[in-house]
C-alpha cells in the first residue's frame, strides 16, 4: 500500500519511467506468449519451440537490467537521514522499490495477457479483433499454468533483482555521507576471458555443419543454439570488462601532461566507472549484434519476422534506456561537486569541455571494440 501511495505522489518522470518499465514487460510478455503458441501449434517440433523460448531470454534479461536501473534512481525510495526511525531504513526503503517495480512488471504483463487474447480474437468489442488469429494458434486453449508462469518471469525476475541489487550491504556510507573514492574496477580479466570464449563458441558453432554458413533468423527459430550460447557470454563478457575500461578511458584523459580540464574529466571518469561501465558494456555488446546482423543480411533487404522486430526493439531500446538513465542519475550526483567548482572560479565553459572531453575518450575506446567483436562474431557466420 506504501508503495502505490509513493508511486501516486511521483514527479511525472519518475511515473514515467516506471510506464516505460511496465511496457517493457508486456513486451517481454507478448513475445513469451508467442513463443507459447507456436509450441501448441507445432506439438511434434519441440527444438524449434525451445529455441523461439530460448530467444525470449535476451529482452527479458535487457528488461530486468532496465527495471533495476529505474528502481536505483527512484528518488520516492531513496533512503534519507532520519527515516530508520520511523522504521524506514535502507532495508525497508529497498523493500518499497522492489515493490514499486513488481506494481509496474504485473500491469505490463497484464496488458500484454489483453492485448494477446485480442489479437487471437478471445476478447472482442474493440477494433483489430482476431487480426494475428492464424498466428497466434487461436484454435489452440491456452493452458493455465504455462500462461501464468511465462507472465510471471519478467515481474518476478525484475522485482528480485532489483531486491537484490539495492538490498544494504555491510559497510555502505550513510545517505548524508559523502563518498570516498571508489577503488579501480576489477573483472577485466574475467571479461575478457569470456568475450574470447563467446567468440570461440560461436565460431566452432557456426562450422560444426561443415562451414556452411548460418543466417539469421525471420521468426526467431533458425540459428543453432551454439551461436547463440556464445553471443551471449560475449556480452556477458563486455558488461563485466565495461567499468575497468571506463577506468582506463578515465586514465587515459590524464596521460602527458594534462591540464585542469583533462584532469577534471580523467578523475570523474575514474569515479563514475562503477555505475556506467555496464550499461556501455552492455550497449557495446548490443552495438555490436546488430551491426553482426547487419552484416549478415547482406546488401539486399531480408524479410525479419514481427517477432524479430520486436525483440529487437525491446532490446535496443532497454538497453539505450538503461545507459541514459544511469549517465542522468550520475550527473544529479556530481550537482554539488560541480557546484563547488563553479563557487571557485571554474568557468562554465571549461566543464563542458570536461564532459565533451569524458565523451570522446569513451568513444575512442568502445566504438573499435565494439566493431571488432561485431567482426569477429560475423566472419564465421558469413563463409
Amino acid at each position: 500500500m506504501l508503495a502505490l501511495r509513493l508511486a501516486r505522489g511521483a514527479h511525472p518522470l519518475v511515473l514515467l519511467r516506471r510506464l516505460l518499465v511496465a511496457a517493457a514487460s508486456a513486451g517481454v510478455g507478448f513475445l513469451l506468449l508467442c513463443a507459447l503458441t507456436h509450441a501448441l501449434a507445432h506439438p511434434g517440433d519441440s527444438a524449434a519451440s525451445l529455441l523461439r523460448l530460448s530467444w525470449c531470454a535476451i529482452p527479458l534479461a535487457a528488461t530486468v537490467q532496465f527495471a533495476v536501473a529505474v528502481a536505483r534512481t527512484d528518488p520516492g525510495t531513496r533512503p534519507r537521514t532520519g527515516l530508520s526511525a520511523i522504521g524506514l531504513g535502507p532495508g525497508r526503503m529497498a523493500l518499497l522499490s522492489a515493490s514499486s517495480t513488481a506494481v509496474a512488471g504485473t500491469l505490463g504483463s497484464a496488458l500484454a495477457l489483453l492485448l494477446f487474447l485480442h489479437l487471437r480474437g478471445d476478447l472482442t468489442g474493440l477494433p483489430f479483433d482476431g487480426a494475428a488469429a492464424e498466428l497466434l494458434a487461436a484454435e489452440q486453449p491456452l493452458p493455465f499454468a504455462a500462461t501464468l508462469t511465462l507472465l510471471t518471469l519478467a515481474p518476478l525476475g525484475a522485482t528480485a533483482a532489483a531486491a537484490l541489487a539495492l538490498r544494504p550491504r555491510e559497510g555502505d556510507p550513510a545517505p548524508d555521507a559523502r563518498p570516498a573514492p571508489p577503488a579501480a574496477p576489477g573483472g577485466l580479466p574475467w571479461g575478457c576471458t569470456l568475450t574470447a570464449v563467446g567468440l570461440a563458441v560461436g565460431t566452432y558453432a557456426a562450422h560444426t555443419d561443415g562451414g556452411a554458413s548460418v543466417q539469421l533468423p525471420g521468426e526467431l527459430d533458425s540459428n543453432p543454439v551454439g551461436v547463440l550460447v556464445g553471443w551471449a557470454l560475449t556480452a556477458v563478457g563486455l558488461a563485466i570488462a565495461g567499468p575497468a575500461l571506463t577506468h582506463f578511458c578515465g586514465r587515459l584523459l590524464q596521460t602527458f601532461r594534462p591540464g585542469a580540464v583533462r584532469l577534471l574529466a580523467g578523475r570523474v571518469l575514474m569515479a563514475e566507472s562503477h555505475r556506467i561501465g555496464r550499461p556501455l558494456g552492455v550497449v557495446c555488446a548490443v552495438a555490436s549484434a546488430m551491426i553482426a546482423a547487419w552484416t549478415l543480411a547482406g546488401e539486399g533487404p531480408r524479410p525479419f519476422g514481427p517477432l524479430t522486430g520486436l525483440g529487437a526493439a525491446l532490446v535496443i531500446a532497454c538497453t539505450s534506456a538503461t545507459l541514459l538513465i544511469t549517465a542522468v542519475d550520475v550527473r544529479r550526483t556530481r550537482t554539488e561537486t560541480m557546484g563547488e567548482l563553479r563557487g571557485l572560479g571554474a568557468p562554465a565553459g571549461s566543464l563542458r569541455m570536461a564532459a565533451a572531453l569524458r565523451g570522446a575518450a569513451l568513444l575512442l575506446v568502445f566504438a573499435p571494440l565494439t566493431w571488432a567483436v561485431a567482426t569477429l562474431a560475423a566472419a564465421p557466420l558469413t563463409g
